[in-house]
């Protein structure tokens, strides 16, 4: 490690002017061994500065090369890792942290040792030593005059000092005055001892001769200290003067700061008394508009207003402290609590006179609008309570028992007084209601009469006209015709009686609901502004529910002095509205009932212009009371809408047919037209489309399913006849309302209605040539049993002259009259009111057609070369029907 130290000192320290003072080989921990050395050295020349560098040996030769440098003043911590056991890693913290592992740990401790000593000697900064021995910092501690570093190189640069210039001219000076100081050094060493001799003797002779120097001194001294002495004397005498004058400035200070204080004290009385003056003097012209204000006239209104304000804000000044104990105050509160009561007093009496004169008035003019489908006006009533709301705040925030009483009392008198008029309202729109029907009611009894006495049978008149055809289902077509000529005696007919009734019930309907709909928004509107209850803020806590002793329902405080905590102020305001409004929605359900009895196709008004008022309510807002009451109403219209549509299928339901009779449209069927066509009319652009739509598939369905039923049950109509004449018409329906969720029933009626007309043409040709067809169903089953076609004619049954036989039986004369036969036949079983006569006779002149091609083709394939032929050709089967429909 010598010979290394050396070879360093000489090849990268001594170039640079540095010296090397301690040295140790490491690698760095946890990586592939690398080996280095770390040197602490220090430079020559001053100021020295120490520092750790890193060598490492170059790979391409033996030679040794500086790779990095740290100055050791950025040396933050040395780290040994052990202190107690040996261990040769060390950390070294400059600007970070470089973990190093020694070859020995006696290199290492080495190492450290000269860091520690060369810091105490060269920078005197804190380097944090962890985990380092303390015996081996104290080895390193210096003691007495001789310090050492490790090694003899640190003492040679502790006692070495560069001469200076001058030292070194004065040094080269003297050696020019001996020549011979280089070649004979003792010479010139006993030269310059004599001349130090020569020095001390002249030195001692100086001081010798500076002695009466020293003794003139010693007596200005003692001169001095006399004159001291005396000025000392002096300051004592001024300190004592000082002392009195001190004492007097002392109790002068007191005094002015006991007049200071004083002074603030006056200063803080005057401010207290102030602002008790400003902030709980009431003016004499507030406690006058308190105690004797006019409360009927704007002006006075006005005074009291703003002395209530100025009350309020005397009662509520935030007292400082102490205030409240002092006699003045109490007594000026307990003077502003009188006032308060007082004035809350006559307030809460004069409102309760305002409520009752209000009910007196306002009774005086339901007469007029009685005549009129209209409701009064509470316009000029509320405006002139409006100019009372500042002080109804004032009354709520001040005395909320008496708020609450007035409160009480506005919901007794006016809830008395709207129902007075929402009553007489209601009976008006009655009243037009039935006056408008009761020209429809005699016409009514007078067609039931009649139809009674066609047909001897009775029925029940359920309050829509339309339901006056379920008793008329027995009629046979004749009766039917009879029937209709009676009734067309009538200046108006059935059909359009109903259409003006319910148009009149419709325009009724939408000015009860317009009427009721702005006056309840307005008295809800009126309520949030007096009473000061917000529509849209809610108030901390809870609601009581109490049973008032009208059976409504009211919000009560727990503590009669103070407001009450409520879930919302928007909650009491609709429980206002209940109280107030409490008979409007029996009145509503009462109209309902009785449109819903006078006609059960009303109900389709109603529900479109509930359902649209309750939108629009609901729009404004979904909780207030308008909104909730229309809401339960529609659940009653659209329970009746449902009830209305479940009449009519138990209606299909019961119908029977007469077996004497042709059946032809069905009543269900041309009433679900009827019911059709009026909802589509009715619903237009209505909100509720979607509870029509489930109406219609409830509705066609029972229409499907009944009709078949009557068809099977139908004696004197054949099955089909009945299918294809109802079918039909519920597929003209259908087509011409264009319901759009009614398609897949309108393509199903229309598939039913061609099946069934295929059916009956079918059915009905098999008759005229009857021996013909028997013929030739016993010639095709041979075929179907193996014979040729060409050898049936060899058949004893199905020869050629049996085949003679049988077509000499159809002449062209028998097959027409057979044909006007089946004519008159078909006419019987078909209705006037399909008119399809000429449809089926079309078909079945063309089903008659193929037949006879059909019988052609047979007898040219099985009788070949017969030369037997029909007696009649297809343009006399199109002569014969055609003759036939013009001579019908």
């Amino acid at each position: 490690m010598t010979a290394i130290k050396h070879a360093l000192q000489r090849d990268i320290f001594t170039p640079n002017d540095e010296r090397l003072l301690s040295i140790v080989n490491v690698c760095k921990a946890g990586k592939k061994k690398k080996n280095c050395f770390l040197c602490a050295t220090v430079t020559t020349e001053r100021p020295v500065q120490v520092k750790v560098v890193k060598v490492k040996k170059s790979d391409k030769g033996d030679f040794y090369k500086r790779q990095i440098a740290w100055a050791l003043r950025d040396l933050a911590v040395v780290d040994a890792k052990d202190a107690i056991k040996e261990n040769p890693e060390f950390d070294l913290h400059f600007e970070k942290i470089y973990k190093w592992v020694a070859s020995s740990t006696a290199e290492k401790n080495a190492f450290i040792s000269c860091i520690w000593k060369l810091n105490q000697r060269y920078l005197r900064k804190k380097i944090d030593f962890v985990n380092v021995s303390s015996q081996l910092l104290e080895e390193s501690v210096p003691s007495g005059e001789n310090q050492s570093v490790t090694g003899g190189d640190e003492e040679a640069v502790d006692e070495y000092q560069e001469l200076n210039a001058r030292e070194e001219q004065d040094i080269e000076i003297m050696m020019e005055g001996c020549e011979y100081a280089i070649s004979n050094a003792e010479a010139f060493a006993e030269r310059l001892s004599r001349e130090l001799q020569v020095l001390d003797g002249a030195n001692i002779q100086s001081i010798m001769a500076s002695e009466k120097q020293v003794n003139i001194l010693m007596k200005l001294l003692d001169e001095a200290l006399k004159e001291v002495d005396q000025i000392e004397l002096k300051l004592s005498s001024y300190e004592e003067m000082l002392q009195s004058v001190k004492e007097q400035m002392d109790q002068i200070s007191e005094s002015n700061h006991l007049i200071h204080l004083s002074n603030t004290n006056n200063v803080k009385l005057l401010s207290e008394i102030e602002f008790l003056v400003n902030h709980m003097d009431l003016a004499k012209g507030h406690i006058k508009a308190l105690q004797e204000g006019d409360l009927s006239s704007s002006r006075g209104i006005e005074a009291c207003t703003n002395a209530a304000d100025a009350l309020l804000q005397c009662m509520n000044v935030a007292l400082r402290p102490g205030h409240d104990m002092l006699l003045a105050v109490e007594q000026q509160q307990q003077r502003f609590s009188d006032l308060r009561e007082n004035f809350a007093r006559r307030l809460a009496s004069h409102l309760n006179n305002v409520f009752v004169q209000q009910g007196h008035d306002q009774s005086s003019t339901l007469a007029q609008h009685s005549i009129e489908l209209t409701l009064p006006n509470h316009h000029p009533f509320h405006r002139d309570l409006l100019r009372y709301a500042k002080l109804m705040e004032w009354l709520k925030s001040t005395d909320y028992r008496k708020y609450e009483g007035l409160t009480k009392n506005y919901m007794d008198y006016l809830s008395r007084l709207y129902e007075r008029e929402i009553k007489d309202f209601f009976e008006v729109a009655k009243i037009k209601m039935t006056g408008t029907t009761k020209e429809s009611k005699k016409f009514g009894q007078r067609r039931l009469s009649l139809v009674v006495g066609l047909h001897g049978s009775s029925g029940k008149l359920t309050g829509s006209t339309s339901s006056l055809n379920k008793l008329s289902v027995q009629s046979s077509g004749n009766r039917r015709s009879q029937s209709s000529s009676l009734l067309d005696m009538g200046n108006m007919s059935a059909s359009d009686l109903d259409v003006a009734d319910r148009t009149k019930f419709d325009k009724i309907f939408e000015q009860v609901l317009s009427e009721l709909e702005p006056l309840c928004l307005a008295e809800q509107d009126f309520i949030s502004k007096f009473f000061k209850l917000q529509q849209h803020q809610s108030m901390p806590g809870t609601v009581t529910e109490a049973e008032d002793t009208d059976g409504g329902t009211l919000s009560r405080q727990h503590n009669a002095g103070t407001p009450l905590p409520v879930s919302s102020e928007k909650d009491m305001i609709r429980q206002m509205m209940i109280k107030i409004f409490r008979c409007i929605e029996p009145e509503l359900n009462n109209l309902i009932a009785l449109g819903d009895k006078i006609d059960s196709f009303n109900s389709l008004y109603m529900l479109v212009k509930m359902s649209h008022h309750v939108w629009t309510a609901q729009n404004v807002d979904p909780a207030s009371f308008l909104s909730t009451t229309l809401g339960n109403v529609l659940v009653t219209v659209k329970r009746n809408f449902d009830k209305c549509i479940s009449n009519q299928i138990r209606q299909m339901e019961e119908v029977k047919i007469s077996k004497k009779s042709k059946v032809g449209i069905l009543p269900f069927v041309a009433e679900f037209e009827e019911f059709a066509g009026l909802a589509e009319s009715i619903f237009k652009n209505a909100e509720r489309r979607g509870d029509l739509d489930k109406a219609y598939t409830k509705l066609i369905r029972g229409v499907f399913v009944n009709v078949e039923k009557v068809a099977n049950e139908s004696q004197k109509t054949p099955r089909d006849v009945v299918m294809m004449e109802n079918f039909h018409h519920i597929f003209a329906t259908l087509s011409r309302l264009k319901i759009s969720c009614l398609e897949a029933e309108k393509k199903e009626a229309k598939q039913k209605y061609t099946d069934h007309l295929q059916s009956y043409v079918i059915y009905s040709l098999g008759q005229p040539l009857e021996k013909l067809n028997h013929f030739f169903e016993g010639v095709e089953a041979r075929v179907a049993q193996g014979i040729r076609e060409e050898e049936v004619s060899y058949q004893l049954a199905f020869n050629k002259q049996e085949l003679r036989k049988v077509i000499k039986e159809y002449p062209g004369k028998e097959v027409k009259k057979g044909l006007d036969n089946l004519y008159k036949k078909v006419d019987k079983h078909l209705c006037e009111e399909e008119n399809l006569l000429q449809v089926v006779w079309h078909s079945m002149q063309d089903e008659f057609i193929r037949q006879y091609k059909h019988f052609e083709g047979l007898i040219a394939r099985c009788y070949p070369g017969s030369g037997v032929t029909m007696e009649f050709t297809i343009q006399d089967i199109l002569d014969y029907c055609s003759s036939i429909a013009q001579s019908h």
